[in-house]
C-alpha cells in the first residue's frame, strides 16, 4: 500500500517538475520555414555502408537562401528521413541565428545548467550535513 502511494506521488511530482520546466521555454519566436526559401541538393553521400552509400545520392544539402545557411544531412540511408532531419537542423540553426540568447537551444541549456545547479547545491549540502554529523559523533 505504501509503496504505490510513494510510486504515485514520486510520478506525479516528476511530471510537475517537467511541465515547469517545459513551461519556462518559449517556443512562440521559433522560425517556420517556408519551401520557397530553400534550395534542395541531392548528393552522394560517404562512410560506411559501401556500395549502397557511394552509388546512390541520398545526402540532403539545404540551403535557405535569405540567410545564406547550408545545412547537410546524412544521416541514414533513406532519403526521406534525411530531408526531415536537414529541415529541423536548418529550423534550429535559423532560431540560433535569428534569437540568440532567446533560441529555443539557449533556453533548455540555461534550464539544464539550473538544474545541475539545483543538484550540485543539494550534493554539496548533503556533504556539508555529513561532515558535521562526523565532527559531532568524533568518527574519522
Amino acid at each position: 500500500m505504501f509503496r504505490n502511494l510513494l510510486k504515485t506521488s514520486f510520478s506525479i511530482n516528476n511530471r510537475l517538475q517537467l511541465c515547469r520546466f517545459k513551461a519556462t521555454i518559449d517556443y512562440s519566436k521559433f522560425p517556420k520555414i517556408n519551401e520557397e526559401d530553400l534550395e534542395e541538393r541531392f548528393v552522394r553521400g560517404s562512410g560506411p555502408g559501401g556500395q549502397a552509400v557511394n552509388k546512390t545520392a541520398n545526402n540532403v544539402v539545404l540551403k535557405h537562401i535569405p540567410t545564406g545557411i547550408i545545412v547537410k544531412c546524412h544521416k541514414s540511408r533513406l532519403v526521406e528521413e534525411n530531408r526531415k532531419e536537414a529541415r529541423k537542423l536548418l529550423a534550429i540553426k535559423l532560431d540560433n541565428e535569428i534569437n540568440g540568447e532567446n533560441s529555443v537551444e539557449a533556453q533548455t541549456r540555461k534550464v539544464e545548467a539550473k538544474k545541475m545547479n539545483e543538484a550540485d547545491r543539494r550534493r554539496r549540502k548533503l556533504q556539508e550535513m555529513k561532515q558535521k554529523w562526523k565532527e559531532r559523533e568524533n568518527i574519522e
